[in-house]
């Protein structure tokens, strides 16, 4: 069950202009942890600490050259 969004992450949704569960992961895979940080206006810690209550993995993939890879979104 997900936890009460605070002030701050609220704030961060109005910035974005949607929900961070959806603008976050796309962040993230697009500017990394840092530069998703940068441009939502908060801290490395804080954006961690979002996903973390979000319920947000972050894991990282190696690829060979010449393998790509395929994210699938599964509806709850």
């Amino acid at each position: 069950m997900a936890r009460p969004k605070t002030k701050k992450m609220l704030d961060a949704e109005k910035k974005l202009r949607r929900p961070l569960e959806r603008a976050l992961p796309e962040m993230v895979n697009e500017y990394g942890l840092t530069g998703a940080a940068k441009r939502v206006g908060v801290s490395k810690a804080t954006l961690s600490y979002w996903l973390l209550k979000l319920d947000i993995e972050i894991r990282r993939v190696a690829l060979a050259k010449g393998e790509e890879i395929e994210i699938r979104r599964v509806e709850r």
